[in-house]
């Protein structure tokens, strides 16, 4: 289980090397995805809290990169924070997100992307519930359900 002590050693140390790489231009990006989805995978962006799709879905499966489709989060392990944005406790495996020092805003954060393509996800937090206490914050527009 990862921890928020683990979190801060990939943004400082080096994040887990993802099992595959996908590498795409902008102008492929823009041809796959809705202006959304492109806005918010590729330019960094964020959708209006409570705005989600799969805010309030509860459904099992698995929630994969929108971009890749690569495996990201599970249902079992999503929990309703309040905030606006689907939020989970743990990825579906340790390298499937990959961990970066976020400045933008005046704040300080971790911006959690695919690590497989680099589609910017969210941020994570370290005030989601135990064991782990993570809060990983995510757009609902990066993610697409894969009901089991």
């Amino acid at each position: 289980m990862l921890t928020w002590k683990d979190v801060m050693h990939f943004t400082t140390k080096g994040n887990p090397e993802p099992d595959k790489r996908v590498e795409k231009t902008a102008a492929e990006w823009k041809a796959q995805l809705t202006p959304e989805q492109f806005r918010i995978t590729r330019q960094k962006g964020t959708e209006r809290p409570h705005s989600g799709a799969l805010c309030s879905i509860y459904d099992e499966g698995k929630y994969n990169c929108v971009c890749c489709h690569t495996p990201l989060f599970d249902s079992t392990i999503k929990f309703s924070s309040g905030t606006g944005w689907p939020s989970f406790t743990q990825p579906i495996a340790e390298n499937a997100i990959k961990y970066h020092k976020d400045t933008s805003f005046g704040m300080i954060r971790v911006e959690v992307m695919c690590n497989t393509c680099d589609a910017h996800l969210g941020h994570i937090f370290p005030d989601g519930p135990e064991p782990s206490g993570l809060r990983y914050c995510i757009n609902s527009e990066s993610m697409v359900l894969k009901e089991s």
